[in-house]
C-alpha cells in the first residue's frame, strides 16, 4: 500500500498511518483511495480492537486531489462516478464495521481530510493554531464529493452545517469542539495518541455506531420537511441567488444534496452527493477556479512571476517601511505593514496629518477587538509599530520607503529626493502610483535600479493584490526583495512590465468607462448595474466610479494627455469622457462629494441618481447579453493587448490580477482564462461583432486572430 501503512500495537489496536510518498501532504488521490480499499480488504473479518487514523505528516489530510479533478472529463463521468461510489464504500466500512475508529487530528483536516474525520466515531485534535478543520472545495467551484454533504447535516443539523459548506468556513481546534466538530482535544502529539488509544480500550467490545446510525436518529433541527427548516428553505434558493447570481453553480448544488440527501437514507444520500459532485468537476467552472486559484496562485507565491536572475536573490525580510503620505492609501499600507510585525515610519506634511492615518488602524482595530478579534495588547503591539512624523530624517534605517501620495508627477519627484537623501544605497524607494509610468517616475530618483512601482488597491489592509511594476532600469534585486516584501505583508503578488496605467488600472478602466459610456447611449443605468451583478462583478460600473470618484478619473485623464501631447502622441479618446465632464460640471463627483450616479441619503441607503434619465434620456435598449458582454469583452480584450505589447508576462498574472485587483468575476478563473473558456474562434467572433455595433474598442488584436486560426489557448506551459 503506498499512501497507508498498518500497523497493529500491543493492544491489538490497529494503527492506519496516512503517509503520501509523492508530496509533503496527504492527499486523496488515486494511490490514497487504492490504498484505502486494500486497507478495508485486509482489515475486514480481522481481529482488532479498534482504528485509529494518524498522519506521518505534519499535516491530518490536506484534501482532494485537484490535480485530478482538474483533468476530469465529461466523456469520463461515469468512470469518475465509480470511483467516488467505491471511496465512500470503503469510508461506509470504516463507519459500519461496529469497531471503535479514532482519528487523530495532528494538523490541518481540510475537504477530503475532514470528510475522512467524519467517518470516524470519534475525533481528536492537537490544541494548536496549525490545526484548521472545514470543507473548502465551494471556493474551488467544487462540492464536498466524499460525504461531506451527508454527514455534516446528519451531525450538525441542516441549518448548522450549511455555513460550513456552503462558506467554506474553517475553524481552529477549539472552535471545533465547541460545535460538536469534534470530541476531545490534545495538548500534543504524545496525548492525542495516548487519548485515541484511551477510548478504543475503553470502548473495545461494544457495537460503534455513528449517530445516524443508531436507532431512533433524527436529524438534530429535523430534516427538509420539518416546518422550520421548510419555511427557511422556501427563501433559500432565492438569497442563494442574489448572492451567486446563477454564476457559481457549486452552492446550488451543494443546498441541492442538502435538502435531497436529509429525505433518503444515508446510502442513497451519498450517490446523490455523487452525482452533483461529477458534474461540478467536469464543468468549465470548476476548472477556472482550480487552474486560477489553486494552481496559478500557488504558482506565483512560488515565485514563477519572478525572472530567472531574481528567483536566485536572498531577500531578508523587511523590519521598517517608511509611508510618504498618511491619506487612505498610505494609512492602510501602514495599518497592514504594522498587522505584520513590521515597524513603520509614517510620514506626512504635517504631525496632524500623520496622526490622522495611525488613527486608521487604531479604529480598524478597535472593531476587531469589539468583534473578539484581537487583544487590547495585540492591538497596542501593532500601533507601537506605526511612527507619525512630519520628519523626513525619521526614514534613516527604513529599507524600504513606499509613496503614497496624489497622482502628481512633480510632487512625487519631490518626496522621492527627499527622502533617498535619508536612506542607505541598498534601501528601495517605491511609488504606489496606479497609471503613471515607473520609468520617468524613476528619473527623479538618484538610484533607478533600487526605484520600483508598488500598486497596492484601496483599502490597502483589505485588498489582497500588490501590481509590481519594473521600471525600464529597475534591478533584478530590487523586484526580488520587493516581490518578498509583498508576501511577507501577506498580500498576493503579480509583477507586471512599464507602461500607462500598467495593467490593473489601464484593464479597470475600460470596465468603468463602458458602464459610463453605455449610461451616455441611452442605456439604463439599472440595466448596466443589473447586467454587472449577473455577469458575476463585485460591484457596477456606476457604483464603482463614484467609489474612485469622478474627480479623480478626470485628473488622470487630463494627466494622460498632458502627458501625450509632451510626447508629440495623439490622447485616446473614449465616449465616456462627455459622461464624466458633464457629471463634474453638474457637481455630481461621486461618493466622497456626496453625490454621483447614485444618491447617498444621511442615514439611508444609496440609490441610483433619479436624475440620470433627465440627463441621460432612456434610447432604445440593446439587448442584455450584450450589456453584460460589452463589459465582460471590455476588460478581456485589453488584458489580451496588455498581454500581447508584453505589460503582463505570464497568463497566470492577468488572471490572478484580474480577480484579485479588479473585480473580474471569479467564476471565469480570469480575463484571460474567459477567452479560453469562450473559445478563441467563438470570442474571437463575438469582439467583432461588438466591434461592428459598439465601437473599434472591442475589435480582435493580432494575438486574438492568431488563436483563432491556430485553435491555441494561452498559457505558461
Amino acid at each position: 500500500m503506498k499512501s497507508i501503512h498498518i500497523e497493529k500495537d500491543n493492544d491489538n489496536i490497529v494503527h492506519l498511518i496516512l503517509d503520501n510518498p509523492n508530496a509533503s501532504a496527504n492527499v486523496m488521490d488515486r494511490d490514497f483511495t487504492d490504498s484505502l480499499h486494500e486497507v478495508v480488504q485486509q482489515l475486514e473479518g480481522g481481529d482488532f480492537a479498534g482504528i485509529i487514523l494518524r498522519s506521518a505528516k505534519k499535516t491530518f489530510f490536506a484534501g482532494g486531489d485537484l490535480k485530478g479533478l482538474y483533468a476530469a472529463k465529461i466523456e469520463d463521468a461515469q468512470a469518475f462516478f465509480d470511483e467516488c461510489q467505491q471511496l465512500k464504500t470503503d469510508l461506509r466500512w470504516l463507519e459500519t464495521q461496529g469497531k471503535p475508529v479514532v482519528a487523530a487530528i495532528n494538523g490541518v483536516a481540510l475537504g477530503g481530510g475532514w470528510e475522512l474525520a467524519l467517518a470516524c466515531h470519534h475525533r481528536i485534535a492537537i490544541e494548536d493554531r496549525a490545526v484548521k478543520i472545514g470543507l473548502p472545495e465551494v471556493t474551488l467551484g467544487l462540492l464536498p464529493g466524499g460525504g461531506g454533504c451527508v454527514r455534516m447535516p446528519r451531525l450538525l443539523g441542516m441549518q448548522d452545517s450549511l455555513p460550513y459548506l456552503l462558506e467554506g468556513r474553517q475553524v481552529g481546534p477549539q472552535q471545533a469542539a465547541e460545535a460538536g466538530l469534534v470530541h476531545q482535544l490534545a495538548k500534543d502529539a504524545d496525548e492525542l495518541l495516548a487519548h485515541a488509544r484511551a477510548f478504543i480500550l475503553a470502548n473495545q467490545g461494544e457495537e460503534m455506531l455513528q449517530p445516524w446510525d443508531q436507532p431512533g436518529y433524527r436529524m438534530p433541527g429535523g430534516d427538509a420537511k420539518n416546518p422550520k427548516n421548510a419555511q427557511l428553505l422556501a427563501i433559500a434558493p432565492a438569497m442563494l441567488t442574489q448572492k451567486t447570481k446563477g454564476v457559481f453553480p457549486a452552492p446550488e448544488a451543494i443546498l441541492a444534496v442538502v435538502v435531497e440527501g436529509s429525505q433518503v437514507d444515508f446510502d442513497t444520500a451519498t450517490r446523490i452527493e455523487s452525482r452533483y459532485f461529477v458534474e461540478l468537476a467536469c464543468g468549465q467552472v470548476a476548472k477556472n477556479m482550480i487552474g486560477t486559484f489553486w494552481f496559478g496562485l500557488n504558482a506565483i507565491k512560488a515565485g514563477q512571476s519572478l525572472p530567472d536572475e531574481a528567483r536566485t536573490v536572498k531577500a531578508d525580510p523587511v523590519k521598517k517601511v517608511g509611508i510618504l503620505g498618511a491619506g487612505m492609501m498610505g494609512a492602510g499600507i501602514a495599518y497592514a505593514c504594522a498587522m505584520k510585525g513590521v515597524e513603520v515610519v509614517l510620514k506626512d506634511v504635517s504631525r496632524e496629518a500623520a496622526e490622522k492615518g495611525k488613527a486608521y488602524a487604531e479604529k480598524s482595530l478597535q472593531k476587531r477587538l469589539e468583534r473578539g478579534r484581537t487583544s487590547e495588547q495585540h492591538m497596542a503591539e501593532i500601533l507601537d509599530r506605526i511612527h507619525p512624523t512630519d520628519s523626513a530624517d525619521d526614514l534613516k534605517g527604513c529599507e524600504l520607503v513606499i509613496e503614497a501620495v496624489f497622482e502628481d508627477r512633480e510632487l512625487k519627484a519631490q518626496v522621492t529626493r527627499e527622502a533617498e537623501d535619508h536612506l542607505a544605497d541598498a534601501a528601495i524607494f517605491a511609488s504606489n502610483t496606479s497609471t503613471l509610468p515607473i520609468t520617468g517616475l524613476a528619473k527623479a530618483s538618484a538610484r533607478p535600479r533600487n526605484f520600483i512601482g508598488l500598486h497596492f488597491f484601496s483599502p490597502a489592509d483589505k485588498m489582497p493584490l500588490v501590481e509590481i511594476i519594473c521600471g525600464e532600469q529597475t534591478g533584478d534585486e530590487t523586484l526580488a526583495r520587493a516581490f518578498a516584501f509583498v508576501l511577507q505583508i501577506g498580500k498576493t503578488p503579480i509583477v507586471v512590465n512599464d507602461s500607462r496605467g500598467f495593467f490593473t488600472s489601464r484593464v479597470f478602466g475600460c470596465f468603468t468607462n463602458e458602464g459610463i459610456a453605455m449610461l451616455g447611449e441611452g442605456v439604463t443605468p439599472a440595466t448596466i448595474e443589473n447586467a454587472a451583478a449577473l455577469a458575476g462583478f463585485p460591484v457596477g460600473p456606476l457604483a464603482v466610479s463614484d467609489e474612485v470618484s469622478l474627480t479623480l478619473m478626470g485628473r488622470i485623464r487630463q494627466q494622460t494627455i498632458a502627458d501625450l501631447e509632451r510626447e508629440g502622441k495623439t490622447p485616446p479618446s473614449h465616449p465616456a469622457d462627455k459622461v464624466i465632464d458633464h457629471m463634474l460640471e453638474l457637481g455630481r463627483a461621486g461618493k466622497a462629494a456626496g453625490k454621483g450616479f447614485y444618491s447617498y441619503p444621511e442615514g439611508g441607503a444609496k440609490h441610483l441618481w433619479p436624475g440620470l434619465a433627465d440627463e441621460y434620456p432612456q434610447g432604445e435598449q440593446p439587448p442584455f447579453e450584450d450589456v453584460k458582454e460589452r463589459l465582460l469583452f471590455a476588460m478581456a480584450v485589453e488584458t489580451l493587448r496588455c498581454y500581447e505589447e508584453n505589460v503582463l508576462r505570464s497568463v497566470r498574472d492577468a488572471n490572478i490580477g484580474s480577480i484579485f485587483g479588479i473585480g473580474f468575476p471569479p467564476w471565469t478563473g480570469g480575463a484571460l482564462q474567459y477567452i479560453n473558456q469562450y473559445g478563441p474562434q467563438e470570442f474571437c467572433r463575438r469582439a467583432e461583432e461588438l466591434a461592428e455595433h459598439y465601437g473599434d474598442r472591442f475589435a480582435p488584436p493580432a494575438l486574438l486572430r492568431e488563436m483563432a486560426q491556430s485553435g491555441n489557448k494561452l498559457t505558461d506551459e
